[in-house]
């Protein structure tokens, strides 16, 4: 393996679990993003205020942002109406989420999960027809804070319906942190998505990146200064963080795309405009040896 695409989730996974910040602040971290390489931004969702009032300005947000032709910007949707502002502000790849489990998926959309696999299969034609693509994200794939563990076979089932129902692409999202490398291998000999999403919450995320590495996945999310989590699951705080990873891809001679230095400035710069210290250990480790 030499090479490896990261999505970076912090505009929209990370600034979701933090105290709202200003349109500009968010325009100004996609900008920087734009910058660093990173070749896909998940830029905003399009929700309802009420459910997650960090989403907000997200109309505001898209329109005022450079977009850079080289990159991949996609914005999540919960629903019809979300995928109607989102395909009508220009985005052709549309993300949807489905949790495994159905209590989180309760709290998460206020639906069950059969009803939502019921949606998703409403909105793929919709979303087709406009010229986009449909990205389906199972959410607590590899373990629920209200059920426990979460059986391989039931993430599979999901994934073989939504991919008969029409579906471009799955990711699998890690939402509690749950994972570790014994997980992440018992989910994969099950079923592969195309991208994983993983929490650093427990402290495993990047050995469980190196895990999915060693069974062939390529694509991963990662959010700057580790920046997210889930506002509807207790204690999911803390997405793996994008200089983390590239870090040790680097160091692995493993080519991401990115620059390390220009996404380290990036995270400083998140860390200014939430107003707190990012849990990153790379911003933490003091001198460093720029790797390339």
């Amino acid at each position: 393996m030499t090479s490896v695409s990261i999505r970076e989730v912090a505009p929209r996974d990370g600034l979701q679990n933090e105290e709202p910040i200003p349109t500009d602040a968010k325009v100004r971290l996609i900008d920087a993003l734009s910058e660093t390489g990173v070749r896909r931004i998940e830029a905003v969702s399009f929700v309802h205020p009420r459910a997650i009032p960090q989403m907000a300005d997200a109309d505001e947000v898209w329109a005022r942002v450079h977009r850079h032709p080289g990159i991949r910007y996609s914005a999540l949707i919960p629903n019809t109406r979300g995928a109607q502002r989102a395909l009508a502000a220009g985005f052709r790849e549309i993300e949807v989420v489905v949790s495994a489990s159905d209590t989180h998926n309760r709290r998460n959309l206020n639906r069950s999960t059969a009803e939502s696999l019921d949606d998703i299969a409403s909105l793929i034609p919709l979303i087709h027809e406009a010229g986009a693509t449909v990205e389906v994200i199972v959410a607590t794939s590899f373990g629920c804070p209200f059920e426990g563990d979460v059986d391989p076979a039931r993430v599979a089932a999901l994934v073989e319906r939504v991919r008969a129902d029409g579906a471009d692409r799955i990711a699998f999202g890690d939402t509690t942190g749950m994972a570790t490398p014994r997980r992440v291998r018992d989910l994969l000999s099950a079923v592969r998505p195309d991208l994983l999403h993983f929490h650093n919450t427990r402290g495993t995320g990047l050995a469980n990146i190196l895990t999915a590495l060693e069974l062939g996945i390529t694509e991963f999310d990662a959010s700057v200064g580790g920046i997210g989590g889930c506002p509807y699951a207790p204690g999911a705080s803390g997405n793996v963080a994008t200089e983390e990873v590239v870090h040790m891809l680097h160091d692995m001679g493993i080519d991401t795309g990115i620059d390390l230095d220009r996404l380290i400035s990036t995270a400083e710069m998140a860390e200014k405009l939430l107003g707190r210290t990012l849990p990153s250990g790379v911003l933490r480790a003091g001198p460093r040896t720029r790797l390339v």
